[in-house]
């Protein structure tokens, strides 16, 4: 889930974690290099990402079927599917969880004053905007 944090200047701001950037650097590295296998090693240096940390990442990546592993001599990383058919929603969802700007939206979406809370609409389509523009596709960013 996307995390609240006070930003700078005490500024409430919803930002992606550590390990959330990281994952859109890593998929990003692999769209750019579809159809071949990069070692961890070569995909953490490129992106500038501690190499105990890729491999933390990776393994959900996997499990959440975006990337597929392969060990030994011509193994290393690479994109389960095309760039065309991942969206930068997924990889973010995949590491973070589903997003919810507020609880009142998220997967148990249980609030009280949702029927008569005058916010709850702006929350929604504030979400769903965000949503949207997650929906993009690796193909559109490299």
């Amino acid at each position: 889930m996307l995390i609240p944090r006070i930003g700078l200047w005490g500024v409430n701001a919803i930002r992606l974690t550590r390990q959330g950037e990281y994952a859109v650097r890593c998929v990003l590295e692999l769209a750019r290099n579809y159809g071949k296998r990069l070692s961890t090693k070569d995909v953490a240096n490129r992106q500038e990402i501690p190499a105990m940390f890729l491999t933390k990442i990776l393994g959900r990546l996997i499990s959440s079927g975006l990337v597929t592993s392969q060990r030994g001599p011509g193994g290393g990383i690479m994109l389960a599917k095309p760039p065309d058919a991942i969206t930068l929603r997924e990889v973010i969802e995949s590491i973070e969880g589903p997003f919810a700007l507020n609880e009142c939206l998220g997967e148990a979406g249980q609030c009280g004053r949702k029927e008569h809370c005058k916010v709850h609409q702006v929350w929604w389509r504030a979400q769903q905007a965000l949503l949207k523009e997650l929906d993009v596709t690796l193909d559109r960013l490299i």
